[in-house]
């Protein structure tokens, strides 16, 4: 991955794809504040839901140093 990609913006389906979870989930993750969205536009009234690329990798790592330390 070049530098650049790390603020690359993702949509729900693609972060969905990334995390391997449904799109249901990351909304859900969005509004408990797990992982939040970033809102683009004013589709009814409130924006459609894109993910930073850096914030799904720090994600993963925080997950996977998780699992990591339960072993």
């Amino acid at each position: 991955m070049k530098k650049d990609d790390s603020n690359e913006l993702l949509t729900l389906e693609e972060a969905a794809k990334v995390l391997k979870v449904n799109p249901g989930t990351l909304r859900r993750w969005d509004n408990e504040g797990q992982l939040k969205a970033v809102r683009i536009g004013t589709r009814r009234g409130i924006g459609d839901r894109r993910y930073r690329q850096e914030d799904i990798e720090n994600y993963i790592k925080q997950k996977n140093q998780k699992r990591s330390k339960k072993k």
